[in-house]
């Protein structure tokens, strides 16, 4: 793909979807960003700020029109936009995990469902998936977060396999921790269980220490711009700890891995 793409990103309000934004701008790309409120948005360098919230299917459909509107095309969409949740599964409410899946899962299959018909039209496009490591990862105290991510996976690689006959291909982007303000201030479940107490309040503390000394979303966004416009691959895992957890979980055994795991999250 050639620079001059029109790439739409969701959520670029701040961490990842922003830096990206910011890479894709400076790459020469049509940049439209999508935040919730434009209001309140900090406005970015050669970004197009589009209000668009996409766990409503009006204002996603609404936004789109209005890219296409303005631009005749997309080339690119970045569904980067979610959310987090720390808690024991056990503690995790059924309203609490369809709100984290209406975002994470279903946001990310409304603006798929609103852009692919232009792409279809255009018989071209590319779509990244913002993952996770633990899109092939457990998480402790993580448990909704990682089954929304594993559920990306999911959809991406089977979506991938329908649309490539139309010019389209779709990858993701698994990132390990980042230094964003999402995972720094991440929701807690709101019931607590004191069976847990013990256990959740170490692992809280390690994923606090692993996001702080985390790198800044830059090479993420590094990555992402490389899913956009470079050779197609599936999977793009991030420089540094991301890369190396994938090869850890391709060629080590199952038991170290695990352990791995535990003391990462600060349990014995």
């Amino acid at each position: 793909m050639s620079n001059s793409e029109v790439v739409v990103i969701t959520g670029v309000s701040s961490g990842i979807g922003r830096a990206a934004a910011v890479k894709f701008a400076k790459r020469g790309c049509r940049v439209f960003g999508t935040v919730r409120n434009t209001a309140k948005a900090q406005s970015i360098p050669g970004v197009v700020l589009v209000e668009m919230d996409i766990r409503d299917e009006a204002s996603v459909q609404h936004g789109i029109r209005t890219i296409i509107a303005q631009a005749g095309r997309i080339d690119v969409l970045v569904n980067s936009a979610g959310v987090t949740l720390l808690g024991a599964t056990e503690e995790t409410s059924i309203p609490e995990a369809q709100s984290l899946f209406d975002t994470n899962v279903f946001g990310i299959l409304r603006t798929t469902q609103a852009v692919l018909p232009h792409m279809r039209e255009q018989r071209s496009g590319r779509i990244v998936n913002i993952s996770s490591v633990l899109g092939f990862l457990p998480a402790p105290y993580m448990g909704l977060y990682s089954a929304s991510k594993h559920a990306v996976e999911g959809m991406s690689e089977t979506l991938d396999h329908e649309v490539r006959k139309f010019g389209i291909r779709v990858a993701l982007v698994e990132p390990s921790f980042t230094k964003t303000s999402l995972d720094l201030n991440a929701p807690h479940a709101v019931s607590q269980l004191s069976a847990y107490d013990d256990e959740r309040d170490d692992v809280f503390r390690a994923i606090e220490k692993n996001v702080k000394g985390a790198p800044e979303p830059d090479g993420v966004a590094t990555a992402i711009v490389d899913a956009a416009l470079g050779a197609w691959r599936m999977r793009h895992t991030p420089k540094g700890q991301a890369s190396l957890l994938r090869k850890l979980r391709r060629f080590m055994p199952a038991g170290p891995v695990d352990a791995s795991l535990r003391k990462t999250f600060g349990l014995a």
